[in-house]
Parts: C-alpha cells; sequence; structure tokens
C-alpha cells in the first residue's frame, strides 16, 4: 500500500498531500485505520482526536481486527474487478469503511462499554447507511461491495470469506427475543437485494440470488433463488464469494 500510494502520489502531485496523510505518514496499518476511521466518523459529539483512542485502543487489545483487516483488504483485491490496488478499499470503499468501524463496535461490545458501541453503529449508519448491530460478529475475508442499504442483526454471524453485496438484509423474522437472526456460513455469496430472515442456517459455499428472500435453512453447496428462495440448478462449486458470479446455472 506505501508503495501505491508513493506511486499515486507522484502521478497526481495535487493529492500528494492526502497520501501522505492518510498512509505514507503512518508507521503502521494499525495506525492508519485507526487515522483513517476517526477522521470519517469525526462529529462534534465526539471529535477525531477521541474516536482514534478508542479504535488505536482496540487495535491494540485485540490484534485479530488488524489480522481481519488485512483480510478484509485482500478480499476486495481478489474478488472485485473494480479494485486493482490495495489502497483502493482502504481509502475510498464505504463498505470496507463500514466493516472496520463494526469491528470496533463489536470490541466496545465485548468489553460491556455498548453505549460507545452504539454510538459507532449510529455514526456508521449516518454516514455509510450501513447498519449493523454491534454485537453482530463477522469472520475474516468479508467483502461488502457497494454495502448501501445493509442491515444486519444482533445475533447475526457471519462466517470468513462471504461476499455481501447492497440492500441485503440479515434480519429477525419477528418481535422474538434470544437467537433470532441468521448464520451465514463460509464462502457464501448474498447477492443484492436478498433477505435472510430469522434464525435459518445457511451453509457453507452457497449463492443467494440478487432478490431473494430466505426463510428456511439452507444446505452447503447450494444455489437458492426466489421470494421464498427455493434450490435452483446443480451443486455449486467451492466458494461463490470468490467467484462473485450472479448467473444461475443455463438450464434454471
Amino acid at each position: 500500500m506505501r508503495a501505491e500510494a508513493a506511486a499515486a502520489a507522484s502521478g497526481e502531485p495535487i493529492l500528494a498531500s492526502y497520501f501522505h496523510n492518510t498512509i505514507l505518514r503512518h508507521r503502521s496499518l494499525e495506525h492508519a485505520i485507526a487515522d483513517q476511521l476517526a477522521t470519517i466518523l469525526n462529529h462534534s459529539t465526539l471529535t477525531a482526536a477521541s474516536l482514534q483512542e478508542v479504535i488505536a485502543a482496540a487495535l491494540q487489545s485485540d490484534p485479530e481486527i488488524a489480522r481481519c483487516m488485512l483480510a478484509d483488504i485482500c478480499a476486495w483485491y481478489d474478488r472485485d474487478p473494480a479494485c486493482n490496488q490495495y489502497l483502493i478499499p482502504f481509502l475510498y470503499f464505504k463498505g470496507f469503511h463500514a466493516l472496520q468501524s463494526h469491528r470496533i463496535a463489536h470490541w466496545l461490545w465485548q468489553q460491556g462499554r455498548s453505549t460507545l458501541a452504539l454510538y459507532f453503529q449510529s455514526r456508521v449508519s449516518e454516514q455509510f447507511s450501513v447498519d449493523i448491530h454491534p454485537a453482530a460478529t463477522f469472520g475474516s475475508g468479508i467483502m461488502i461491495d457497494h454495502a448501501s442499504g445493509l442491515v444486519v442483526g444482533e445475533t447475526c454471524v457471519v462466517g470468513d470469506d462471504v461476499s455481501l453485496l447492497h440492500s441485503v438484509t440479515l434480519g429477525g423474522s419477528g418481535r422474538g427475543s434470544g437467537d433470532r437472526h441468521p448464520k451465514i456460513g463460509r464462502g457464501v455469496m448474498i447477492g443484492a437485494g436478498a433477505k435472510v430472515l430469522g434464525p435459518v442456517r445457511v451453509g457453507s459455499d452457497v449463492k443467494i440470488a440478487a432478490g431473494s428472500l430466505v426463510l428456511q435453512d439452507v444446505p452447503d453447496h447450494t444455489t437458492v433463488a426466489g421470494v421464498p428462495a427455493r434450490p435452483v440448478g446443480g451443486r455449486t462449486g467451492e466458494a461463490p464469494a470468490f467467484t462473485m458470479d450472479q448467473t444461475l446455472d443455463p438450464d434454471v
């Protein structure tokens, strides 16, 4: 990323100070992301300086946050054809910013600091049009493409190497308490506008077609489509999240 930023600064001198302030002057990726998120989430209620202290404390306390962040950057680079540099999600993609902000909010929630965690959730919703409850759990290697309209409920669990597109809802199906949100397995791709509601279990290597409504468990290696969603086509390959193939089998 430093090499990419230096080359970008050289190629576009008008943005040289921007690349210096966001990447080149920082001694580590953790330091850079703390500054980046604090700048974006800055508000009169909680200034960038205070936010940076909170984010830095989370990163220092839990190295897993930074490890997941690195995997997320690689996920964008590997899966998104619009992302040909590692610095692009870090600087420009609100799905990345929303996800890393959530990782900090989740750490705060686990520390019993629910009020501040909910504040982070509120600011993320305002800034990015992404609403993720701080108690929701995300694995590593997550890509949230475009991100606008994403909603993730309190007891949702998203596994490793998942790709989510815009306007996806991982929500509840009623007003019950307890475990009431989806559990998403590894390598799943959830298409734009899809809704997965209730404590359903979506297996590994599943493809959920755009606009689908999932109300029942989905087995591993299955493609589902429709309202309500039903299995279509044959067995999926490994990790539809990696290929980002939105099409269905020709015989469907």
